[in-house]
């Protein structure tokens, strides 16, 4: 039997690979039915549906994926795993994209760059919940 390589670089295999290692999901299960994108409530606020950040994903764009910072904007509410006809746990996935990104040692967030009307009138726990998800 032939053996037919992988249109996918061999960079955004490992890519894929440490998201299915620490989601615990398996992305290529995803029949792209766009269940998911159509509950999101947050997909408004995203740069692509949440369905086209998988098939991103599928095709080895993690790169893409990870710019678009689709993570930070994922709500963890899990209507689109409750949705989903194959079970995938996608805010799960979203995480482990954010964690990949910050393990290249990049900041999503700086504090300097907050305005300061926003930094008097928002709550601390915010700040606080905010840090911790978008900084290394």
């Amino acid at each position: 039997m032939a053996h037919i390589s992988s249109p996918i670089n061999p960079e955004n295999q490992r890519a894929i690979r440490r998201i299915a290692e620490i989601s615990g999901e398996d992305i290529f299960e995803c029949m792209q039915c766009g269940t998911c994108s159509a509950v999101c409530p947050m997909v408004e606020s995203m740069g692509f549906t949440t369905r086209k950040g998988i098939h991103l994903l599928q095709f080895g764009r993690t790169q893409e994926v990870m710019d678009a910072r689709i993570g930070e904007f994922c709500a963890s509410c899990h209507t689109c795993m409750v949705r989903c006809p194959r079970g995938i746990d996608v805010p799960r996935v979203y995480e482990a994209v954010r964690l990949l990104a910050l393990r290249q040692n990049e900041d999503l967030i700086k504090p300097q760059d907050i305005p300061k009307e926003t930094m008097e009138e928002a709550p601390q726990i915010a700040f606080v919940s905010t840090f911790r998800k978008l900084t290394s």
